[in-house]
C-alpha cells in the first residue's frame, strides 16, 4: 500500500468519526450554497432577459416613435432659453440624422410638392406630428421656388433635418452690443407701408450659414443666441424639411415668429458701428416685418407611422 493510499483510508475515516451534527451542517452549508448560486444565476437571467426584451423593444420601435421618445426626454425641462445639455443634444442628432422621408410617409411623387407655374410664391404645406408645451414636430413641405420668408425663433432650439431635395438656407445672429438705426430711410416699396408711418429700427446681425443643402445631410442646429437664430428656407428643388422645436412658438410665453426684411451693410451708416471692408457682405441690416401677404402655408394631416404619446 502506498503513502497516497494510505492518506485516502486515513481521510476516510476521519470524514467516517466526524460526528452527526457537523455532517448535517456540512450539508447543510453546502446546500445553502447551491441554493444562494442558483439564485444569483437565475437573478442574472432576468436581467439578462429584461436588458434583450428592453433592447429588442427598442429595435421595434418606428422612427417617428423613437424621435418622440428621445424629444420628450431631451426637452424634459424645456424652457425659454433653456437649452439641453451637449450630451442629449447629440442623442437628438443621431436619432434625427437616421430619419428618411419613408419613416415619416413621404414621398418626393406627393402633390405637396408639384411645380406650380401660376404662383409666384407657391404655397407650402405644413404636417403636423406633434406639440405639447415642451416641443413640437412637423414636416414643412416645399414645392420647387417654394420660399419661407426670414424669421425667428425666441429663446428656441431648433433642429431641422432635410429628408430630400435642395433648399437654400440663409441664417442670421444678431450682433450684440451694437445700437440700433432708429432712424434709418428705408424704402417704402420693398416694406409697403405708407411713407409717412415710421419704419421700423434696423438691427444688425451677422450672416451664419448661406448655402445650398441637398439631402442626405446632417441635421442642423439653431440656438437661442447662435447657430442661426433667424433662417429662411429657398426650395430649390422639391423638398422636405423635419423639424423640431424646443420649446414650441408660445405667444403668451413670449414666444412671437416675427419676420425680416435684410438689407446689405452697406445700405445705412450708423455712427460707432463699423466693420472691415472685406467684410461687410458678412453682415446685414434687419427689419421687422408683418407676416408677408404672400405667404401660404396650408396645414395638412401627417399620415405617416402614429407615435403613441406617454
Amino acid at each position: 500500500m502506498g503513502i497516497e493510499t494510505k492518506l485516502t483510508k486515513l481521510k476516510g475515516k476521519e470524514l467516517s468519526e466526524l460526528p452527526k451534527e457537523a455532517k448535517a451542517e456540512s450539508k447543510s452549508n453546502s446546500t445553502s450554497n447551491s441554493i444562494g448560486s442558483r439564485s444569483r444565476n437565475m437573478s442574472k437571467s432576468r436581467q439578462s432577459r429584461r436588458t434583450r426584451q428592453r433592447q429588442k423593444k427598442a429595435t421595434m420601435l418606428s422612427p417617428v416613435q423613437r424621435l418622440y421618445d428621445t424629444c420628450k426626454d431631451v426637452f424634459a425641462f424645456s424652457g425659454t432659453g433653456i437649452i439641453p445639455s451637449p450630451e442629449k443634444i447629440e442623442r437628438l442628432r443621431a436619432v434625427l440624422d437616421e430619419i428618411k422621408p419613408t419613416d415619416v410617409g413621404l414621398k418626393p411623387e406627393l402633390p405637396y410638392f408639384r411645380e406650380n407655374a401660376s404662383r409666384k410664391n407657391p404655397a407650402i404645406t405644413y404636417l403636423h406630428i406633434h406639440e405639447c408645451d415642451k416641443f413640437s414636430m412637423g414636416i414643412f413641405c416645399l414645392p420647387p421656388s417654394g420660399v419661407i420668408p426670414l424669421h425667428n425663433h425666441p429663446g428656441m432650439t431648433v433642429f431641422s433635418k432635410l429628408l430630400f431635395g435642395t433648399m437654400h438656407i440663409k441664417s442670421y445672429d444678431w450682433v450684440v452690443d451694437v445700437p440700433c438705426d432708429t432712424s434709418a430711410n428705408v424704402d417704402s416699396s420693398e416694406t409697403k407701408q405708407p411713407e409717412k408711418q415710421q419704419q421700423p429700427e434696423v438691427r444688425l446681425a451677422k450672416v451664419k450659414v448661406d448655402s445650398d443643402f441637398s439631402a442626405p445631410c446632417d441635421t442642423s442646429i439653431l440656438y437661442p443666441a447662435d447657430g442661426g437664430n433667424m433662417h429662411c428656407f429657398t426650395a430649390v428643388t422639391a423638398c422636405a424639411v423635419l423639424d423640431v422645436l424646443g420649446p414650441p412658438y408660445s405667444d403668451p410665453d413670449g414666444r412671437h415668429c416675427t419676420y425680416y426684411l435684410d438689407f446689405p451693410f452697406a445700405n445705412f451708416s450708423v455712427e460707432e458701428v463699423s466693420v472691415p471692408e472685406e467684410e461687410k457682405e458678412s453682415y446685414a441690416w434687419l427689419q421687422e416685418r408683418e407676416k408677408p401677404e404672400d405667404l401660404t402655408v396650408d396645414g395638412d394631416i401627417y399620415s405617416g407611422p402614429k407615435i403613441v404619446e406617454k
